[in-house]
């Protein structure tokens, strides 16, 4: 596969699971007596995917080189704790809650970064990533800590941060992705690119 080729499949792949963190939030919004268990394996199996999607998008070196700059690693934690989740999720009910939110607090750590990096570059939607890692990130610490104790509520919460992580996803795949496709990109230009070209 051509270097064009994994990145379009890590870009591909990025929205896809994606939109797999949306639906399964959105599930356990309005289904919070979901099992814990069938959570924990379908916890296991979203993040085993978003691992390896990851470590293709590392190694895929996109022309920005912002979204998949900290995937390698974050990729591999991914990876490890899906196999855990499915290798035994009834061992790991009660602490499901805690493992997603070290997960997407992590990853919205690293977003952030990239919403900052993307500024630098132009990217004139940057904010857009910056506040939704925020968003984020303060929902992976309430998971981590679990203030509230309720079993529906903690599903509820699982299921808002899962929402955003698939929509903060999403945002750095459309945003921050970048194709070189026969002399075009498939990313609007930036403003800051428009005014470069006009200098020369």
């Amino acid at each position: 596969m051509k270097g064009t080729g994994w990145i379009r499949a890590a870009k591909s792949g990025y929205i896809a699971t994606s939109m797999l963190w949306c639906a399964a939030g959105l599930l356990l919004i309005f289904l919070p007596g979901t099992s814990v268990k069938l959570l924990c394996m379908a916890a296991g199996g979203l993040l085993t995917v978003c691992g390896i999607i990851k470590i293709i998008g590392y190694f895929s070196k996109d022309l920005y080189r912002l979204a998949f700059q900290f995937d390698l690693a974050l990729g591999l934690l991914c990876l490890l704790l899906g196999l855990i989740l499915l290798c035994n999720p009834v061992g790991f009910t009660t602490f499901v809650h805690f493992l997603i939110g070290i997960v997407v607090l992590t990853d919205s750590m690293f977003k952030l970064q990239t919403a900052l990096d993307a500024k630098r570059f132009g990217i004139s939607n940057w904010w857009v990533i910056g506040l939704t890692s925020l968003l984020t990130g303060v929902c992976g610490v309430l998971l981590v800590l679990n203030p509230f104790g309720g079993a529906k509520l903690i599903m509820r919460l699982i299921g808002i941060t899962a929402l955003l992580e698939g929509v903060l996803n999403l945002l750095v795949a459309v945003y921050a992705v970048k194709i070189q496709k026969q002399g075009k990109v498939d990313v609007i230009e930036t403003h800051a690119e428009i005014k470069g070209e006009d200098d020369l």
